[in-house]
């Protein structure tokens, strides 16, 4: 049977989330997935 609360124990984020997660945060980058959402956006309305 599988114990949960030891597999928990081993458990270790990739570092990829946590950079991922680092960035997210920051007000510039939003600004930058915001701006890069926009002009995807235009770029599609344009063809």
């Amino acid at each position: 049977m599988i114990n949960f609360d030891e597999e928990i124990k081993k458990f270790h984020p990739s570092l990829e989330v946590d950079d991922v997660e680092k960035v997210a945060k920051t007000e510039n980058a939003a600004n930058d997935l915001t701006d890069l959402m926009l002009e995807v956006m235009n770029g599609k309305k344009k063809k």
